[in-house]
């Protein structure tokens, strides 16, 4: 038998004994010879005994229980809620209902009414020691926690008392979370080690609890939910404790039904060793409300996570933030060599857990270890680079619209001063590992190590596609934020939106894109009411957050003259995109046509000489390609000049009937 079995045959014999004890006591009172006690009756005695008793005649051979050892449940659970003996009497009263079937005969003959086939507090008064009315109160242990419920029917004194399930399985010896609190509730594993970045916020937090008994809150602030619940597991083993996570947005709203559920937390606090972690991230201010009201009505170890400081609150506030860029090359190599693991660090920022899985996921062997570009496709790295982009991806998705990165730098049809600095950008990007960890930059760098870009240019010069560029030579995925998902008219959201966003672009892998950033980006204002003080704050709000990313940001704006002269001076490149001159337009159009598409005789050079931007070529292009497909198939200088003239339409340009004039006899430059 081993020390659990050796437990419980113990507790079991202790509650034998004890529902003896109590059996004696109601066939006393049933058969006359138990008197209620005097006014002179007093409570000496131990919380769960009963060594004095009241005068009159009593049964020689009523036994009376021996007091049970400090680690059996009934005299844990006196201890941790401060039940009186009467209280304990109650607990044990209601609970023997469930421990043997015939106490309810006996309580009926007790109370000399086979309807009264139960406990009722007139049965509890005559029937222990040190009886008292506010035993009953509603601030009382017995109903605050609540370790009895009373039935809502008749007079209290006659109402049936019945034990919580949850009293009744500790009495027993169960071990269990309320299941009331399992529809909300989740285990969170402690990790077997953590990185020592972390370990140190760890032990720091660990100084904090035993400096701080017996207020243990703890406010957790960071973008990654996964590094702060890691964190608090290991801080609650640490003690001892089980940890529970608990999302702030599943809580029901209101009062009356946060406190009951409150309170049962804060019950199994005191009944078992466990720990709360509460998601309130994504919390707004009818969240907060909530979590402050849950913790008010609750205790014990208590993890906040959020994404800064709440105002106003007592809980102790800790910051953590993922493993060092060092610590996750470290996990990297498990499957790969220090080189690849050095570039993955670089371009993704995730938790150990989920690098492990990532490797798991690719399938990488311990022996391949090489090393090539993404674009190289090499098996090992492509796999592992694949799986950390899928990894990344299930946050982004939700939150802005992935591009297909189609287009390369070489289709890009710009001047060579712009072709360089795009050129330069994917260096800087490719490479920045090197420069801010190797070289030792990042030590002297107060923002992020992210790049921030603009692109500058009329619509349809090919920002688009520079970004595409970007992100296919990098082997990232490309987003492009939706400015109507993001801007919201009400105070805060916008804010919370952004947050969002970027908290899901750290992990890595990704561009951002915002198109038309203006819109977003734009010059602040004086403040002449409250909306220009909430416009300039969400501002503010953007360039800290454009600071301390990690990752490639690109903005695009047909008018530079209207971002926010703020952002020029953060951003690392400006990328200005003219309006392509005639060379560059019949480049472009010289590639406009799939080699699929069956063309003849064009002009290209007449082509050229439309004042279109590359945008609007691949616009007439297509058009004209639908109008050869319901003509006879063959894409011809007619058809494109009669999708030009549909294009100049649309821009709401001036035509000029000659510069679209082609028939038969005309020669190739339209005289």
């Amino acid at each position: 038998m081993n020390a659990r079995e050796q437990w419980l045959a113990t507790n079991d014999d202790f509650l034998s004994v004890r529902l003896d004890w109590l059996r004696g006591r109601l066939q006393a009172l049933a058969d006359g010879t138990r008197h209620l006690p005097g006014p002179g009756a007093n409570d000496s005695r131990d919380a769960v005994g009963s060594a004095v008793e009241p005068a009159g005649p009593e049964p020689r051979s009523l036994p009376i229980p021996p007091a049970p050892g400090p680690d059996l449940p009934l005299a844990r659970l006196a201890s941790s809620f401060g039940l009186t003996g009467f209280e304990t009497d109650i607990v044990f009263l209601c609970a023997a209902m469930e421990l043997d079937t015939g106490m309810g005969a006996l309580c009926a003959a007790a109370q000399h009414d086979s309807g009264l086939d139960h406990p009722t507090f007139a049965l509890a008064m005559r029937l222990f020691d040190g009886p008292a009315w506010d035993a009953m109160s509603p601030d009382g242990p017995l109903r605050h926690w609540p370790l009895i419920n009373i039935g809502a029917q008749g007079p209290l004194t006659v109402a049936r008392l019945t034990a919580d399930e949850r009293v009744v399985n500790f009495i027993k010896g169960l071990h269990h979370l309320d299941w009331r609190l399992g529809g909300l509730l989740a285990p969170v594993p402690a990790p077997e080690t953590l990185p020592p970045s972390q370990t140190e916020i760890a032990v720091r937090i660990c100084a904090l609890v035993q400096a701080t008994r017996p207020v243990q809150e703890f406010m957790l602030t960071g973008s990654s939910r996964s590094s702060k619940e890691l964190v608090a597991a290991t801080v609650a083993r640490a003690f001892g404790l089980e940890l529970f996570k608990l999302d702030a947005e599943i809580l029901p709203g209101g009062q009356p039904d946060t406190v009951p559920l409150a309170r049962l937390w804060h019950r199994e606090v005191l009944l078992n060793a466990v720990a709360l972690f509460i998601d309130a991230a994504d919390a707004g201010p009818a969240g907060q409300q909530l979590v402050r009201r849950w913790l008010s009505e609750s205790g014990g170890l208590v993890f906040v996570a959020v994404h800064e400081p709440w105002p106003r609150a007592e809980a102790l506030s800790v910051h953590v933030a993922r493993p060092t860029a060092g610590e996750q090359s470290v996990v990297w190599r498990a499957g790969l060599d220090a080189e690849g693991a050095a570039v993955l660090a670089c371009h993704f920022d995730l938790d150990l857990p989920a690098i492990a899985d990532t490797l798991a996921r690719a399938a990488i062997s311990p022996s391949a270890r090489r090393l090539d570009a993404p674009a190289d496709g090499a098996p090992e790295f492509a796999a592992v680079w694949a799986a950390a982009l899928d990894a990344a991806r299930p946050a982004l998705d939700q939150l802005a619209q992935r591009v297909p990165a189609k287009a390369r730098l070489a289709q890009l049809k710009l001047p060579d001063a712009e072709m360089a600095l795009l050129r330069e950008i994917v260096g800087q990007v490719a490479h920045r590992g090197t420069v801010y960890y190797d070289y030792g930059f990042a030590a002297r760098l107060n923002r992020g190590t992210g790049i921030s870009v603009l692109f500058a240019g009329e619509s349809g010069t090919g920002k688009t596609m520079a970004a595409e560029a970007l992100a296919a030579e990098l082997g990232l995925l490309l987003y492009k934020i939706d400015l109507s998902a993001v801007v919201s008219k009400y105070i805060g959201e916008t804010e919370k939106n952004l947050r969002s966003l970027f908290d899901a672009a750290e992990s890595g892998g990704a561009v951002l894109f915002f198109d038309e950033a203006d819109a977003l980006f734009g010059k602040r204002s004086e403040v002449r009411d409250s909306h220009d003080r909430y416009a300039n704050i969400e501002v503010s709000y953007l360039l800290q957050r454009m600071e301390s990313f990690n990752g490639l940001a690109v903005l695009a704006s047909n008018r530079k003259d209207s971002v926010d002269p703020a952002f020029l001076r953060r951003l690392r490149f400006v990328v200005n995109f003219p309006f392509p001159a005639q060379a560059q337009r019949h480049s472009i159009w010289q590639e406009a046509f799939p080699a699929e598409t069956p063309v003849g005789g064009l002009d290209l050079d007449r082509l050229a000489r439309l004042n279109l931007t590359g945008g609007s070529i691949h616009n007439v292009a297509l058009n004209a390609a639908f109008l050869a497909a319901n003509d006879g198939g063959l894409v011809t200088m007619e058809l494109m000049l009669a999708a030009a003239r549909t294009e100049f339409r649309k821009l709401e340009r001036p035509i000029n009937d000659a510069d679209f004039a082609w028939a038969p006899g005309v020669d190739r430059h339209g005289h």
